[in-house]
């Protein structure tokens, strides 16, 4: 079996998974300049995001993991034949989403952003921060890292809406609602978050209705996926103040362009992609491949681990 990684951290994989599978050609690369023809004899491709020609070249590919939950960057590429094995790493990113979420909401109430301005303008300014206690907060999308979110969420005494498709049993969720009732959440919640997949129900899911239907002290922070949100309409709102603030770690354009107005709204904090990133991201992830690797090479084509059925 020959297996491409292509991701960031290639090597740290490579290494990791030499030892277990000696019988494995292991091929790391950090971009898909590094790749070269090795792509034409790659049975599975360990990955993030790849681009459509580097699959139309992979003729013999039977598997791909992707090292993310949502798998819309693989599954929407027009050249993806049918016939290969999709699976993810769902499951690992509660602690560093949740974690960012935190950080987020903690940066807008307090307006960390202004903080950070006037240290370097050596400028000393004092106002009240905001307090989290005692307010509601919004989740689209309890998965996983929404479910980790409420739990942390509860910690700081706040009351917490589940917005999803599937109702469950929480305890950490108050209230929990479909999309159809997601107009009437919205009015009640001080902070949206987003950790939702970017699905045909969920595009352009917030749009001028639900953001003028939001509080004008609300804050709204996408850790999902860009197309959920509705750029313009979003842009719209925070000029004219319909709500306070946003902090945005995805995008329908990324990178995000430099003459993006995103970028100079004071009341916007952009941050590039990276909340499901972590310092021990290797070990978080490789606990759901390598037993996927082992099935696979056993002959297990049905049975593996977060299996996509796309």
């Amino acid at each position: 079996m020959n297996l491409l990684i292509l991701e960031q951290r290639a090597e740290d994989y490579r290494k990791a998974l030499n030892s277990k599978f000696p019988g494995v050609v292991i091929q790391a690369a950090t971009k898909e300049e590094e790749v070269g023809k090795f792509i034409e004899q790659a049975d599975i491709l360990v990955t993030i995001r790849v681009s459509d020609d580097l699959i139309r070249r992979a003729t013999k590919l039977q598997w791909i993991h992707a090292l993310t939950t949502g798998v819309d960057y693989i599954v929407n590429l027009p050249s993806l034949r049918k016939g290969v094995i999709l699976t993810s790493t769902r499951g690992i990113h509660g602690p560093q989403v949740s974690e960012m979420a935190f950080l987020l909401m903690l940066a807008l109430n307090r307006n960390l952003p202004e903080v950070i301005r006037n240290q370097d303008r050596r400028i000393w300014e004092r106002w009240p921060g905001k307090l989290l206690w005692k307010k509601n907060v919004g989740i689209l999308g309890v998965g996983v890292i929404g479910e980790e979110i409420a739990r942390k969420c509860k910690a700081f005494g706040m009351t917490v809406f589940g917005i999803s498709r599937t109702k469950k049993k929480i305890d950490a969720v108050d209230y929990f609602h479909g999309p159809e009732d997601l107009l009437q959440i919205i009015k009640k919640i001080d902070y949206l978050i987003i950790v939702a997949p970017n699905t045909p129900q969920t595009r352009m899911m917030i749009g001028i209705k639900e953001l003028a239907s939001m509080k004008p002290t609300a804050f709204l922070i996408n850790l999902g996926r860009g197309e959920i949100v509705d750029e313009e309409a979003l842009i719209n709102a925070l000029k004219s103040g319909q709500i306070a603030g946003a902090a945005l770690d995805t995008f329908w354009e990324e990178p995000l362009p430099q003459n993006h107005p995103f970028w100079e709204m004071k009341n916007v904090i952009v941050i590039p992609h990276v909340s499901g990133m972590s310092d021990i991201y290797p070990e978080q992830a490789l606990g759901i491949f390598e037993e996927n690797l082992r099935r696979f090479l056993g002959g297990e084509r049905k049975n593996l681990l977060n299996l996509v059925k796309w």
